[in-house]
């Protein structure tokens, strides 16, 4: 049976677990807001670069570059953006486990995979799976430069029909609650859908004025779209890693607490025991004596 020293030192070691959880949450609340920011900052630029491309394509008849050539799907290249740590709940799994089921469905073909951030890297080495580029400890502070990396990777590697498809595979930041998974087809560069949006939709009519032809507009445009999807990704996935670490961290301090209470009850009941006991052995001592 437990004693009291016990319980003492159990609390103890839950109280300073609890102190850890609590600072990597404000730690995590701290992080998330920069990147909510950045990931938010992000999608204007990125809605505004597609309407540009969309009215490019639209004034050519027959776009040709090498970012749209259609090719039977045998040779697949797929990025996966999770996290670089872990304790951030079921963040790193979701994603993991959403981007087997895609290579699953892919059985047959030669599929590529080039994972972003630690655990990704972890997972598919583990798997076995063959590898065109890794990267990590890229999430925690999100550079252009890096994703304009990936892209020259990935658009390399496709103009030069290594391979015939890439998707992208990561955590969309929607809230601090539930994240969403994306699948996204990067190459190639299919038909740009409109957004839902009523005024987005009215702003796609505006004529542009270019002073350049727009196939050499369109030369310029695709690579840099590919860029930006990447970017978008990349600060989307590091926003929703960090929304899920300070989820995770919460929920982890709240059950600490409730752990304390529980071993904080269990000690008084015991400790009240052997209050008891001791009277009742004072008051059998006193009346035999007496």
């Amino acid at each position: 049976m437990a004693t009291l020293l016990d319980f003492r030192r159990r609390i103890r070691s839950v109280k300073n677990t609890q102190q850890i959880t609590r600072a990597m949450k404000f730690v995590s609340a701290a992080r998330l807001r920069r990147a909510q920011e950045a990931a938010l900052a992000a999608r204007p630029y990125a809605l505004e670069l597609a309407r540009v491309l969309r009215s490019t394509m639209a004034r050519i008849e027959s776009p040709q570059h090498p970012l749209l050539a259609r090719r039977p799907e045998e040779r697949i290249l797929v990025l996966v953006l999770a996290g670089e740590r872990g304790l951030a709940g079921a963040f790193n799994a979701n994603i993991l486990k959403e981007a087997f089921k895609f290579l699953k469905s892919k059985q047959g073909k030669k599929t590529v995979v080039v994972p972003i951030g630690k655990k990704s890297r972890d997972a598919f080495r583990k798997a076995g799976f063959e590898f065109a580029g890794e990267y990590v400890n890229v999430l925690a502070r999100v550079d252009f430069g890096v994703a304009r990396e990936i892209a020259n990777l990935v658009t390399s590697l496709y103009a030069e029909e290594k391979i015939d498809a890439v998707y992208a595979i990561f955590s969309e930041f929607k809230n601090v609650i539930a994240p969403n998974l994306v699948t996204a087809k990067l190459l190639p560069v299919e038909k740009i859908e409109k957004p839902e949006n009523n005024n987005q939709q009215e702003a796609d009519q505006v004529d542009y004025i270019y002073e350049q032809p727009a196939d050499e507009i369109l030369n310029h445009l695709l690579p840099r779209y590919v860029e930006t999807q990447i970017l978008r990704a990349l600060l989307e996935s590091s926003a929703a890693e960090h929304a899920a670490r300070m989820t995770a961290m919460e929920a982890a301090t709240k059950n600490a607490g409730d752990v304390i209470e529980a071993l904080t009850l269990h000690m008084n009941k015991v400790r009240q025991a052997a209050i008891t006991k001791e009277i009742i052995e004072i008051v059998s001592g006193a009346a035999s004596t007496a």
